[in-house]
């Protein structure tokens, strides 16, 4: 087995040493398609089966389904750095993410993944592909997905900006120019054959992203993308809920999820004053922690845990009512989602003992979506059992895959 092992490791160092020198610019040719979107692309690693089926098995103890996603492994994959152009308020901005493509006859759909929060410039998808959640991901594409996963904004080849966190308006056309970007890249250069057909994820901070995208599909673009399904987990889907639930709390484990929410909406132009928000120090020192040198963990320990002392008595008291906070409030509704009457197949995932973002986010918008007369066979709720917000991310994605896999079948 070691040998097996080191051999199958030997083969990946050498195609993807050879390949990385495959650096491409587009359109050389002048036959082939213009670009839209895609701006570059590189090839930065490759697998065998045999090594994704081993490598599945060093965490099929740890999460059992992983079986059942390993018995669909079938190709192998090559994985892509882009880079492609979205828009940010009414400019060209490039951005990156990742691209992992399977070896086989196809024809393949797409799988978007959009990953939760983060704060590292170093753990963006394409600079820091061997991630093990990115990496299982990846291995996705065996099954006969092509997987992509987006930067973000923020992040890879725009991280000299800021990162836009929890805003729809960016974080939905970023990743609708990257899934455009990775039609180009398939058919226009790697004659990769693919359909139309679409199936999206994502948790936390990516489960929001997720449900937006959604929507925005729904609404605007299947005419472009044939979304079969959306599997959503951990989302702070409503906002307003979510501010009402940290500024009734006494402690709040991760006071970064705050304070890097209204950065983001400060940069993007909110009006309230951050010190009308929060209590000093944290309102002077809250715009200095989110360069992307700092990690999740680092911040939290520049801030607290005690919601009296983070936030301004006058915040907590009067956030919802007081007309100097209207500001916040319509920031926060505007990226906030409502249930609808969706016709997609939706899987919403939570963790059932999440302190991070409260399960009654998913289960209103669960019964919302009910409300709207959405059939019980359309939305699905997944409750995880004792899993808390970090525990549930992976088998949040494990489920999500398994119900694509049966569903693609």
């Amino acid at each position: 087995m070691k040998n097996l092992l080191r051999k199958l490791l030997f083969f990946t160092l050498f195609t993807s040493l050879i390949s990385s020198c495959d650096l491409v610019n587009n359109n050389k040719d002048n036959n082939k398609p213009v670009d839209k979107f895609l701006t570059g692309y590189e090839m930065v690693k490759s697998y065998v089966p045999d090594f994704i089926k081993l490598a599945f098995d060093q965490y099929t103890n740890s999460y059992p389904d992983l079986e059942e996603i390993k018995s669909k492994v079938n190709d192998g994959i090559l994985i892509y750095k882009i880079t492609y152009n979205t828009s940010f308020n009414g400019e060209i901005k490039e951005a990156s993410g990742l691209v992992c493509v399977p070896t086989g006859d196809g024809p393949f759909p797409i799988m978007s993944y959009q990953n939760g929060t983060n704060t590292l410039h170093s753990n963006a998808p394409s600079v820091n592909p061997d991630y093990t959640l990115y990496t299982l991901l990846e291995f996705v594409a065996s099954t006969g997905f092509v997987v992509v996963i987006p930067d973000y904004l923020g992040f890879g080849a725009s991280d000299d900006m800021f990162h836009p966190y929890l805003d729809k308006t960016s974080t939905v056309s970023t990743v609708l120019d990257m899934l455009r970007a990775a039609k180009e890249l398939t058919t226009h250069y790697l004659d990769t054959p693919i359909n139309d057909d679409l199936y999206i994820a994502g948790y936390s901070q990516g489960g929001w992203a997720t449900m937006q995208l959604e929507k925005e599909i729904e609404e605007k673009y299947m005419d472009e993308f044939n979304l079969k399904a959306s599997a959503c987990g951990a989302g702070p889907y409503d906002l307003k809920y979510i501010n009402q639930y940290v500024t009734g709390m006494q402690t709040y484990p991760m006071p970064y999820f705050l304070g890097y929410m209204f950065n983001s909406y400060i940069n993007l132009g909110l009006t309230t004053p951050a010190s009308d928000i929060f209590q000093e120090p944290f309102a002077t020192k809250i715009p200095t922690l989110f360069d992307g040198t700092k990690s999740g963990e680092q911040i939290n320990a520049e801030l607290t845990t005690s919601m009296p002392d983070l936030f301004t008595a006058d915040y907590i008291a009067n956030s919802e009512t007081d007309s100097k906070f209207a500001p916040v409030m319509t920031m926060l509704e505007e990226n906030s989602i409502s249930p609808w009457a969706t016709e997609i197949p939706t899987l919403i995932i939570h963790g059932m003992s999440d302190t991070f973002v409260p399960k009654e986010v998913s289960t209103n918008m669960y019964q919302g979506f009910l409300a709207k007369g959405v059939p019980v066979n359309q939305v699905l709720w997944l409750g995880l059992p004792g899993l808390d917000h970090t525990d549930g991310i992976i088998p949040a994605g494990v489920a999500s895959v398994k119900w694509f896999l049966d569903m693609k079948q």
